[in-house]
């Protein structure tokens, strides 16, 4: 076990290597750089002019070309490529980024004069409680539900809550969390719960119990949201995984041997049927973690690393682009060897070490 671990952290290396690799080769071709969009600003201040005098002609600085160069002066350009580090090479810059990323140090924000693990850090505990919370509770939602299911299939239970799975299924998050605000938010209704933020003004007057209560009353609006946007999907791999699982023959032996039908559910066919729920878990944490909860953050005015992550993409924040994708899949590998290792707790046939031979 210990040693299927150690090459699973090994692993770990590599991957982000080439997925930092190919995703700095894929920006180096994209148009719109921070460098273009400095210049385009000071060309935009230079006027018509400026513009008239450069002649239409581009200028030309360490090898690279900017459209929007015109009438500027080479030296001004070439401070302004200093400024961003594009005075260097493209290969040279990656292992500078490596260098830098295998301390952890991400570099600062081009734009918002803070270092990006300032950013990352400040932004983190509103992702933390998105994608904590809301997994924690679709987790613990949609296992009983669909367990429930499978044993009671083509009952009216069974058809109800599928009814119910399926509208919700049907609703965007989004707009679910829209129409969450215009009936509980004051919107149009009522006004039980905040519209906005993650704690409110006066938290940290607030006691302790005052603080845990304030935590998770903002919290109730964009968690329903999610929760209620993603649940059907691992209801219904839960009840489909434990409908195969009870039509084998080895659920038929245990039964004719008079097993109870909990012992038989709960003590054979849970670790069978778990596992490809196991299996999910970590793709179902880090899309709800990040990617998941964008459209919630801004609806519901909380600043996660979702919209961070965002931001820098549009605005070609470069370190913080690169600084949330080494983030995000680092965790994702971490949290892909927990979910392997939680194989074992399910069901301790399993031998990491016979599978990797």
């Amino acid at each position: 076990m210990l040693a299927y671990i150690i090459r699973r952290l090994l692993l770990i290396i590599p991957t982000l290597f080439g997925i930092l690799l190919i995703n700095f080769v894929i920006i180096q071709a994209a148009p719109g750089g921070p460098v273009e969009q400095a210049i385009a600003k000071l060309e935009g201040f230079e006027g018509a002019t400026s513009r008239i005098s450069g002649g239409g002609s581009e200028v030309s600085v360490g090898g690279s070309s900017y459209r929007g160069a015109q009438g500027l002066d080479p030296a001004l350009i070439a401070e302004i490529e200093r400024l961003y580090g594009f005075d260097k090479p493209p290969h040279e810059r990656f292992l500078i980024m490596l260098r830098n990323y295998a301390q952890f140090d991400f570099g600062e924000s081009f734009f918002r004069d803070a270092k990006v693990t300032d950013l990352i850090l400040e932004k983190m505990p509103v992702s933390i409680s998105l994608g904590l919370w809301s997994t924690l509770i679709m987790y613990l939602v949609s296992i009983p539900l669909g367990i429930a299911k499978a044993t009671r299939h083509g009952s009216a239970f069974d058809v109800w809550t599928s009814s119910v799975i399926v509208v919700g299924y049907a609703i965007p998050a989004f707009l679910f969390a829209i129409l969450l605000i215009v009936l509980f938010a004051g919107g149009s209704y009522w006004d039980w719960f905040p519209l906005r933020g993650l704690t409110s003004p006066n938290f940290d007057e607030l006691s302790l119990g005052g603080k845990i209560r304030d935590y998770f009353w903002h919290l109730v609006l964009p968690i329903t949201a999610l929760v209620i946007g993603n649940f059907a999907t691992l209801t219904l791999l839960t009840k489909n995984s434990f409908l195969d699982e009870i039509g084998k023959q080895y659920v038929t032996t245990a039964r004719a041997k008079g097993l109870s039908r909990n012992r038989v559910l709960y003590g054979h066919v849970f670790r069978n049927a778990m596992l490809i729920i196991i299996a999910g878990f970590p793709s179902a944490f880090i899309g709800m973690f990040f990617t998941g909860s964008l459209l919630i953050e801004v609806i519901f005015s909380l600043d996660g690393l979702g919209l961070l992550s965002f931001e820098a993409a549009v605005n070609r924040d470069y370190p913080v682009v690169f600084g949330t994708l080494f983030l995000f899949t680092l965790l994702g590998l971490v949290v892909k060897l927990i979910g392997d290792l939680s194989y074992m707790l399910v069901d301790p046939r399993i031998d990491f070490e016979s599978r990797e031979a």
